[in-house]
Order: structure tokens, then C-alpha cells, then sequence
């Protein structure tokens, strides 16, 4: 696709050390002028493939049916975090969407209540670090098993995410990095999404721009087949992660 930069020339911009403060708890609408800005840019690069509606019928039958098999999990998960850690159950969070779009992100609360106001200013090592001391201990087990990003098939489901794609990001973030990486904007041609090349390659550490390289050659390759792999690769990961949980705890006791 040839409105999209090489994954070399992607990798060579120069990464985003720190992003401005931001409490990322829905409030008042912040920067509207954002959909404006780069929704033109996004349509203009985005070209339309009929794989795309295949794509969106596959993420209205797997989160759909997700939704109904898991409901009974994702009840018992949010009484307790009321009985735990008390209200409010869910975290909500505005993201960048497809076309700029600024969309609520769902997920189940898993830190301190107003720990993202504490932890907004930070990105990276540091941000992970800071996390752990609001981490609540049901919120802890969540994490472990990846089932606090359960709400988020409701989003795929209303259209606001796809299960594939790139992870949608907080405005304020998503514009600094594109005055940082001018072609970071090119991630809006697609839904952001569950899971992702980024994710299941990189690391929280691996600067923005390694990680928008990775995110683009989806974009770019999105097919069915790319789909479904990277759902299984990201199952896999989710199943395996307590054996590699338990090998981590013995290195370090070793």
C-alpha cells in the first residue's frame, strides 16, 4: 500500500520519551478539534477492501457469542470487585478511534479508585513501575489472567474496536506522538483493536515508533487468514501464561 511509510522508515523516527499530563477518566470532551484533524487524512488513506466486511463480521460473531458464553464470568467478576474494592466496577477511558473518532473504552477496574489521575502523566517503565502499587489484589489476578479487557467486546461489538488491530490510545498521547512520528496518524485507517502485531511482539518498554511499524504492516497485510492468526497466537499467549508465569517465579527463586 503505497500511502504507508516502509516498516524500516517507520522504526528510524525518533521514539516519544514522555507525553503531557492527562487524567484519563471521562470528563468533559477535551480537544474535539482532534476527529476533525485527521479524519480527512484517514479516509484519504484508506483504501476499502471487501476483506474489510469480512472482518467485521468475524468481530460480530466472535464477540457476540463471547458475550453470551462468558456472561455468567463476567458477572461473578464484576460482584467482586464491588464486594472488594466497591464502585465503580468499570474503568472507563476515551481512546482514539477509527478516523479519529474519540470513543469510551471499557474495562474492569483493576487499580485504586483515581489511580489513572495519579498515573496519567507517565508512559513506558515508568508507567509500569508506578502501576504496581495501585494494582488491588483482585484487580492483580485479573491482569495475570487478561480478564479485565473482557468489557472491551462490547466496544467491538457497538463498532467502536475491531479484535485485530492497533490498541487505541488517549488523545493527548495519541497527539504528541504524532508531532513526534508524523505517520502515526496512519493508524486511524483501521479500528484499534483487542490484540495486535504490537502487542504480541513488543513489550511496554519498545518505543512508539518500533511498535507503529508493526501496527501498519497489519493494516497494510489485514486480511482474513492475518485475522485469524493472530487471534490464535493471542489464545495461545492467554493460555500459556501461567506456565510462563510459574517459570518466571522458579528463575527467580532458583
Amino acid at each position: 500500500m503505497s500511502a504507508f511509510r516502509t516498516v524500516q522508515e517507520v522504526a528510524a523516527a525518533r521514539p516519544l520519551e514522555r507525553a503531557p499530563a492527562e487524567a484519563d477518566a471521562i470528563g468533559p470532551a477535551t480537544r474535539d478539534s482532534l476527529a476533525e484533524r485527521y479524519k480527512e487524512m484517514a479516509h484519504e488513506g484508506h483504501e476499502h477492501r471487501g476483506v474489510d466486511t469480512a472482518l467485521r463480521a468475524l468481530d460480530l460473531g466472535i464477540a457476540g457469542t463471547a458475550l453470551i458464553v462468558l456472561s455468567p464470568v463476567l458477572g461473578t467478576i464484576a460482584l467482586s470487585i464491588r464486594l472488594t474494592s466497591g464502585s465503580p466496577v468499570l474503568y472507563r477511558g476515551r481512546r482514539v478511534g477509527r478516523a479519529g473518532r474519540i470513543f469510551t473504552m471499557l474495562k474492569f477496574r483493576t487499580l485504586t479508585p483515581d489511580a489513572e489521575a495519579r498515573l496519567g502523566p507517565y508512559l513506558g517503565h515508568e508507567l509500569t513501575q508506578r502501576t504496581q502499587t495501585e494494582v488491588t489484589r483482585l484487580g492483580r489476578l485479573l491482569r495475570f489472567a487478561h480478564l479485565d479487557e473482557l468489557p472491551q467486546l462490547w466496544n467491538v461489538v457497538r463498532g467502536d474496536m475491531s479484535i485485530v488491530g492497533p490498541r487505541p490510545i488517549r488523545p493527548a498521547f495519541f497527539e504528541e506522538l504524532c508531532g513526534q512520528i508524523p505517520q502515526y496518524w496512519q493508524r486511524l485507517v483501521v479500528e484499534p483493536g483487542l490484540t495486535g502485531f504490537a502487542q504480541l511482539r513488543m513489550t511496554r518498554e519498545t518505543s512508539w515508533a518500533e511498535k507503529l511499524a508493526h501496527d501498519l504492516e497489519y493494516v497494510a497485510d489485514r486480511s482474513v487468514h492475518l485475522y485469524l492468526r493472530v487471534c490464535a497466537a493471542t489464545a495461545w499467549r492467554i493460555l500459556t501464561s501461567p506456565v510462563r508465569g510459574i517459570g518466571r517465579l522458579l528463575a527467580r527463586t532458583a
